[in-house]
């Protein structure tokens, strides 16, 4: 997995400059990280069983897309009619987008548009995860516009959070698109203008952009997303050290169970490849009587039920061979069930592939050490952690031999 810096330096040689392209849809309304993230996914497994060029509608029409999509964004069917012009912007709009900051190549046959592949391990990189897709997004956009002439007029917002500055530079973006582009209303511009600057903001603990004028407050991560439902604090008004399972009992937290299942499964289909690949298909957690047993199974060490916000993470999943997950990880084979002293001794496994993964210089980079601060976070309801120094893996191990020691 590529780093934030191999993300920087892919946008790097690229000119972005609008003023060349005259491509006023570089972003547009359907480019939030959540969005892209999954179009990127769909893309990417269309690419890994298919070679050649590709339409939108092959795409949308995909079996993974099919699968996937309806459930997570709540939406009808992909194949309804009554919803094709509405599929047919969420899929084409990423894709232009990624077509123009060249992860995709991009021809025109026949009235069509065609896209391959051009950078499959940067669509890998958006792919895995929406915070990946919202720091692409962010490098990307700041990279356009430095080329198009445009980042004074961000700038000087940044550096004077007025209703005046935001006026000014929401002007300076709408006078500059219609100048350069073929679009030509002010309305389209600042749809387009919310993608621009909130990404922006969001990384610089700034204000934005909020019902057409200067947010209130600085922007969030669940506003940056289409489906904000999916992105809130699941448990942000549990009492501290009232177990989740207790609080859950008398306190039903709606969660989008597809849009969960679906970030689960991709990321453990990530981790067993990489494990397969990298590791040799062996178990992250050695133990006598186990190595020579192939780890096939993907194992949340916090359950995907009660900590479905770090279901995701790689950080929080361990391959394991199916004793060690069935007799051991769940006592008895009941998978609701976790055994602590098991856990424990997974975490510690844990650390120590990722303290391996992010200090081989040759490696393949999949884990980010604050991720792991994170799983820890959530999992130990313990703000705590985050104070830990970045790659301070010694810091990491005492704090999780304190917690099970507790």
């Amino acid at each position: 997995m590529l780093t934030q810096q191999e993300i920087t330096a892919f946008c790097e040689p690229f000119d972005y400059d609008i003023r060349k392209s005259g491509n006023g849809r570089w972003i547009d309304q359907k480019c939030a990280a959540d969005v892209v993230t999954v179009i990127a996914d769909c893309i990417y497994n269309h690419a890994l069983e298919h070679d050649g060029a590709f339409t939108t509608a092959d795409i949308w029409h995909s079996r993974y897309a099919v699968e996937n999509v309806e459930g997570i964004f709540k939406k009808p069917g992909v194949e309804s009619l009554a919803a094709r012009h509405e599929y047919d912007k969420f899929f084409h709009q990423p894709m232009e987008m990624l077509a123009h900051a060249g992860v995709l190549a991009k021809t025109r046959q026949g009235g069509r548009s065609l896209y391959r592949v051009n950078d499959l391990a940067v669509l890998e990189y958006i792919a895995l995860r929406e915070r990946n897709a919202l720091f692409f997004l962010k490098t990307y956009i700041e990279k356009v516009l430095r080329d198009s002439g445009l980042s004074p007029a961000f700038e000087a917002f940044f550096a004077s959070q007025t209703r005046g500055s935001y006026e000014a530079v929401k002007r300076a973006f709408s006078t500059f698109t219609i100048a350069h582009t073929n679009i030509n209303g002010v309305v389209e511009c600042n749809r387009i203008f919310i993608k621009v600057l909130n990404p922006l903001a969001y990384f610089r603990n700034a204000r934005g952009t909020e019902k057409g004028g200067l947010s209130e407050h600085i922007i969030t991560y669940d506003m940056l997303m289409y489906n904000r439902n999916n992105f809130r604090d699941l448990y942000a008004d549990k009492p501290k050290g009232v177990a989740r399972k207790e609080y859950a009992a008398t306190h039903p937290v709606v969660v989008n169970e597809a849009y969960y299942h679906y970030q689960s499964a991709k990321a453990k289909r990530i981790l067993r490849q990489f494990n397969e690949r990298a590791r040799g298909g062996r178990t992250e957690h050695p133990e006598p009587g186990h190595m020579a047993d192939r780890a096939i199974h993907m194992h949340h060490i916090f359950p995907e039920a009660l900590y479905p916000e770090i279901c995701a993470y790689l950080e929080n999943i361990i391959a394991l061979t199916p004793t060690q997950h069935l007799d051991h990880a769940h006592p008895d084979g009941h998978t609701r069930e976790i055994d602590a002293q098991y856990q424990h001794l997974l975490l510690l496994a844990k650390a120590d592939r990722i303290r391996e993964n992010l200090t081989d210089a040759g490696a393949q980079k999949i884990y980010e050490f604050s991720n792991f601060l994170t799983v820890l976070k959530v999992g130990f309801d313990c703000e705590d952690v985050l104070e830990i120094a970045d790659m301070d893996f010694c810091a990491v191990i005492h704090a999780i031999n304190v917690h099970y020691a507790d």
